[in-house]
């Protein structure tokens, strides 16, 4: 069968579901807390007695708070798991499970058909970790006689999560199991100044946000939620519902939202999701990469001669393994200036790849730009090298620094007009200026310092350059 298409036995996920997973839910921990997050528990219980009534053989959880590898989603390997509350004062509550190995492995060899890693290796933690223990103690109060599959979340785009869920759902159908998604997730961590992560506005937007999708099933507006509003909502589920929203890929859906609150400054949502009839033309990621192709499209229509010589480079390297070679009829700045520069990569708005040079090591700009696009796409140790078949999807942008300057202390910089090199012995760390999410000099040189490797307290000297940027 190749990917995409349907199976032709029955489809094994009957049900889907979205649960926050907040220890103080369990009575002995939160010993009365629980009361003020009631539509929560009265949600967890409906919950916990439908799936009794549906039966599953297996029940899958995605969990954020299990090992978590930038390129590969963890599957817990073994027959069986046990956990404990322990490190929330009551090891006396406890959750044992039994894994479903054949499921388990029909998962692993499936993803690989899509594109994406995930397997058994790399097991840090064999207990079962809080993002699963609190949903699975809410559902064996009513049904215990099942199996399940623990994968945790991954570094990875959400186009990959997607794509893990697709694979579980066929891994159902194939194996005949019948089977129950859990997407184990909380939302916003910054609802209230006075909460344990404090108040910022993307809090309230990114739970308005994700509570439209719950109610409607519009996971194409999932997939569409900037990356900075997920950044600055401190979340950690998002993740969790695009593999829900992929194991649901081209069905009919019925969504309901059972409860939302966040009185302790989370937001706790509980959904649940029916697959009904196929239905093509809820192809969601397909639309969505749809989407973002178009929108690399335009910008490429717009680049002037830095981005369009960036993003030459990389296609160049990637399709012919060799570096391009300095073109003619390049404007005379770009052949008879030298400068540091650096070049940056973005896929849906999301960072693909960043190298640069604090000053030039080339006789042109040009040969900078082209030498740089190349590292940012092949040799960012950060992300994977950058295949062919992404190249229509990148934009690219393009930093030409002038030379730094030293300065006597932060208060000759400037967040947003000045970049800062700071300097300590041998180590030295840069970053540009104007960045989202930085908004001072302080958080400015403590970020140049941390990726430099600088101690804290050590003497460091700092310089500053502008930037011309071509984005």
């Amino acid at each position: 069968m190749k990917v995409g298409e349907f199976p032709t036995i029955d489809m094994g996920l009957i049900r889907a579901y979205t649960l926050p997973h907040p220890p103080l839910a369990v009575p002995a921990i939160g010993r009365g807390q629980e009361n003020g997050i009631g539509d929560t528990l009265a949600a967890y219980d409906e919950v916990s007695l439908e799936i009794a009534a549906l039966a599953p053989e297996t029940i899958v959880f995605i969990t954020p708070h299990n090992v978590l590898y930038s390129d590969y989603f963890h599957i817990s390997p073994g027959g069986k798991a046990h956990g404990d509350f322990s490190g929330f004062g009551v090891p006396d509550v406890k959750v044992d499970t039994e894994y479903d190995a054949e499921l388990a492995e029909e998962i692993t060899n499936i993803a690989v058909r899509y594109g994406v890693l995930a397997g058994e290796k790399g097991e840090k933690d064999a207990k079962l970790d809080h993002g699963v223990m609190v949903p699975m103690w809410f559902i064996n109060k009513n049904c215990k006689k099942y199996k399940s599959v623990r994968i945790s979340q991954s570094g990875m785009d959400p186009s990959a999560h997607y794509k893990i869920g697709m694979a579980i759902t066929e891994a159902a159908a194939s194996t005949g199991r019948k089977t129950i998604l859990i997407a184990s997730s909380d939302l916003s961590h910054k609802l209230k100044s006075d909460g344990p992560y404090g108040l910022a506005p993307e809090g309230r937007v990114f739970d308005e946000t994700i509570i439209g999708v719950l109610s409607s099933g519009d996971f194409l507006s999932l997939l569409k939620i900037p990356e900075r509003l997920r950044e600055g909502a401190a979340e950690c589920g998002y993740n969790s519902l695009m593999v829900l929203a992929g194991a649901l890929d081209r069905y009919k859906v019925e969504a309901r939202l059972l409860s939302y609150e966040g009185p302790f400054g989370v937001g706790y949502a509980i959904a649940s999701f029916i697959p009904g009839n196929p239905d093509e033309s809820r192809d969601i990621l397909a639309q969505f990469e749809d989407e973002v192709l178009h929108r690399a499209r335009g910008k490429r229509d717009s680049e002037d001669n830095y981005r369009s010589l960036a993003r030459r480079s990389l296609e160049y390297a990637v399709i012919n393994g060799r570096e391009l070679p300095v073109p003619d009829g390049l404007p005379d700045e770009l052949i008879r200036k030298r400068a540091g520069v650096f070049v940056s990569l973005h896929k849906n708005e999301r960072l693909r790849g960043c190298i640069g040079t604090i000053s030039a090591t080339t006789a042109s700009i040009a040969k900078e730009i082209i030498e740089n696009a190349v590292k940012a796409g092949l040799n960012d140790p950060r992300f994977d090298p950058v295949t062919a078949s992404e190249l229509p999807y990148l934009t690219y942008k393009v930093d030409v620094l002038s030379d730094a300057e030293p300065v006597s202390g932060p208060g000759e910089l400037d967040v947003k007009r000045y970049g800062v090199i700071v300097s300590s012995g041998y180590k030295r760390g840069l970053l540009l200026p104007n960045l989202d999410g930085v908004d001072t000099v302080e958080e400015q040189i403590d970020i140049a310092r941390r990726k430099a490797g600088i101690r804290e307290n050590a003497p460091v000297s700092l310089e500053r350059f502008e930037v011309v940027r071509h984005e």
